[in-house]
């Protein structure tokens, strides 16, 4: 069981004091990658030129774009949802950046109503997303929306 109550506070403390929403994107990666378990990436894909394009991350080396509608990442754009999957195996068009990863969770990041990233998070570990994470992750991309405002 996760503290998103801890990590939502620890967020709002790193937008009062962020200037640059890539600090923020940087921290934020930090944050996760130490403070949930079973994690192998944590981090940002952020829409330049109408593609994913590789933001502030932890973990191994990265996909660096992410086609609209192409991969977890990049249906999350085209659907405006978050998706959680448990194998990402039996994801149809799964792009595998790390081949350790077996589940991964996505949340779209929006400012003026239009998408401008995703939050990817990636664990080694099959079915490791709960209700519970998808919830506690949603506070804390609000947290990172308002931070726009």
């Amino acid at each position: 069981m996760n503290d998103y109550g801890l990590l939502i506070e620890q967020a709002k403390a790193f937008a009062e004091d962020s200037t640059w929403d890539i600090t923020l994107y940087a921290n934020i990666s930090a944050l996760l990658f130490e403070s949930l378990e079973d994690l192998n990436w944590a981090g940002f894909y952020l829409m330049r030129d109408g593609e994913l394009v590789l933001g502030p991350f932890q973990g191994k080396t990265a996909c660096m774009r992410i086609p609209v509608g192409k991969g977890v990442c990049g249906t999350a754009v085209k659907e405006n949802r978050i998706i959680r999957v448990d194998d990402v195996h039996l994801f149809k068009g799964h792009i595998a950046c790390d081949c350790a990863s077996e589940s991964e969770i996505v949340l779209p990041l929006h400012h003026d109503g239009k998408i401008i990233g995703v939050l990817d998070i990636d664990s080694p570990v099959k079915s490791r997303f709960s209700m519970e994470d998808e919830e506690g992750l949603s506070e804390l991309v609000k947290v990172i929306e308002n931070w726009f405002v």
